[in-house]
């Protein structure tokens, strides 16, 4: 049994797998509340389930990009429950939880969250028969204005996407789509899956070690600037 834990944005997901099925998945829009709703989510949903967290296999985790303080609640999390109890940490990128809801389609996918600022965190994915929807480039932090100047072709986008941002997406290109609303959540179930997936592969993360992917610093400078700027290590 795997337990997917996803606090990257203000959309929040648990799932539990048993390595055949998701047997249980909770998504909520929790705001900037992590830290108070997410312990009680994870004991209520196993509580739900039958089993205690030393019955789980394993732990997946949503890594990033995302906003600093979910990031940061979701890990913590994740590792205090992996070191506890033993058990195997899978970090699992944030927009490859998107991807992997889409069948195989034309064109290329785009999957973006919002990231503070007027900007987003956005990254494209293309089609491989053997892996469904690889990463091709990014995470990358942009306007949707940069983003879309810097995109041509059947290209479908998915994820946290304003009624505006579509807009603008159906304006820059007929060849341009806008996935359902339904599409576009981050469901836990898909992590639980990748983070089962490699699992049973043997490729666990080093729970000490795993840090999140963050794109920029809560002050608004990407990691590298903010490394050069002031001397202070990347986070």
């Amino acid at each position: 049994m795997i337990l997917a834990i996803d606090t990257a944005t203000r959309w929040a997901g648990l799932a539990l797998h048993d390595g055949t099925a998701v047997i249980a998945e909770h998504g909520w829009r929790c705001a900037n509340n992590h830290t108070i709703e997410l312990t009680p989510a994870i004991d209520e949903m196993l509580k739900q389930a039958g089993i205690e967290a030393a019955d789980l296999s394993g732990i997946a985790v949503a890594i990033g990009p995302g906003s600093y303080t979910g990031l940061r609640v979701g890990l913590a999390l994740a590792k205090g429950l992996a070191l506890a109890n033993g058990l195997p940490l899978i970090g699992v990128p944030t927009l490859d939880i998107v991807a992997t809801s889409f069948g195989q389609r034309e064109g290329q996918l785009v999957v973006v969250i919002e990231a503070g600022r007027k900007r987003i965190s956005a990254a494209g994915y293309g089609w491989h028969g053997r892996t469904g929807w690889t990463c091709q480039w990014g995470p990358d932090n942009n306007t949707w204005d940069e983003l879309l100047a810097q995109l041509d072709g059947p290209t479908i986008f998915a994820g946290e996407i304003t009624p505006e941002a579509a807009k603008k997406i159906r304006a820059a290109s007929s060849s341009f789509q806008v996935a359902l609303p339904a599409r576009s959540i981050r469901r836990a179930g898909h992590l639980a899956e990748l983070g089962w997936q490699r699992l049973r592969t043997g490729k666990a993360d080093d729970a000490a070690a795993l840090a999140p992917v963050y794109l920029r610093d809560p002050a608004g400078n990407k990691p590298e600037e903010k490394a050069e700027g002031s001397g202070q290590k990347a986070e």
